[in-house]
């Protein structure tokens, strides 16, 4: 492999991958070269219609939906960005929503596309934690979706046209939504005290979803197969030493984001964002199952197929 190899890459800047970022960790044999993204999710899109990028940040169900279509990207099990969803959940309150199984036969908002990662992970919790029946609501969406070859179940709708998401929810024409902000008296969290829960579903089933991963172009894997571990070394190292100091209370200014990975470590009393396949097994099974039952794929996938070859043992 030729020192010379500089992969056009795009990633959020963040405590995980500060050092690759700004230097501090050097890539062996390649190098990154970064391109800033102001609106990630635009860097998705590109790279899922375009392949524009060498290496990219990718939401998880974005990643699953792209390569049921033939794709030609494939993932490293770099979790860069990891979530707890039962906060993205808001309702009408003036509509007769007294619990989340009242959302059947409703309306329901989902911000963007239906294969938004946090309305995967949303529909999710609803489904798995509060027993809601996703079949009997009727969503709508705001946006259109990354893969535009990707086509929705029938009872997922477009918005109408020059409506606007948050106005239907404070009007009460939408009972709920998930992914909005809305300024509205009448506007809830659907689920109590939302943190919390998230937290006390860690506790209980070791729930931490999984957002955003690493996709590298095939053309480049192809080229140089040795580069899926590599790539995986050097966000591995930016990452622990970004866990080294969450542990060691040397993070200046936490961003929210630090405060829960720090709570994560607290109650688990382990590294709040393993990389690799094994540690993270059970959440990315929990994924593409919800994936096959929402109607985001056709047919269920292994999990080791989703990675690229060299990297399915590699943990850190």
């Amino acid at each position: 492999m030729a020192d010379e190899i500089k992969l056009k890459t795009v990633t959020r800047s963040q405590g995980n991958n500060q050092a690759l970022k700004d230097g501090t960790v050097q890539p062996h044999g390649f190098s990154f070269d970064f391109e800033e993204v102001p609106v990630l999710i635009d860097g998705f899109r590109r790279m899922v219609r375009k392949l524009e990028f060498d290496v990219s940040e990718m939401a998880l169900t974005t990643y699953v939906c792209a390569r049921g279509h033939g794709k030609r990207f494939t993932a490293l099990p770099i979790f860069l960005v990891r979530a707890f969803h039962h906060g993205a959940i808001v309702y009408n309150t003036k509509v007769g929503i007294r619990s989340p199984k009242d959302l059947e036969g409703r309306r329901v908002g989902v911000n963007r596309g239906y294969t938004v990662t946090t309305g995967l992970w949303a529909r999710s919790v609803l489904q798995n934690q509060y027993g809601v029946d996703l079949s009997k609501i009727t969503w709508v969406l705001s946006g259109d979706e990354h893969v535009a070859e990707y086509r929705p179940p029938t009872n997922v709708v477009p918005i109408e046209a020059g409506r606007k998401m948050a106005d239907m929810l404070a009007s009460g024409e939408l009972a709920a939504a998930i992914g909005i902000e809305v300024d509205s008296p009448n506007v809830a969290q659907l689920i109590p005290d939302a943190k919390e829960a998230g937290f006390e579903a860690l506790r209980q089933s070791g729930h931490y979803p999984i957002n955003h991963l690493i996709v590298v172009k095939d053309e480049v894997l192809q080229a140089h197969p040795e580069l899926a571990a590599h790539i995986f070394h050097a966000f591995a190292e930016a990452k622990n030493q970004y866990v080294q100091r969450l542990r060691n209370g040397q993070i200046d200014k936490p961003t929210a984001a630090d405060e829960v990975h720090r709570r994560v470590m607290q109650i688990t009393g382990a590294d709040p964002l393993p990389y690799g396949i094994a540690p993270n097994r059970p959440m990315l099974e929990q994924a593409v199952q919800s994936a096959l039952e929402q109607g985001i794929i056709k047919q269920s996938v292994e999990v080791d197929a989703l990675f690229a070859r060299g990297t399915q043992g590699l943990m850190a």
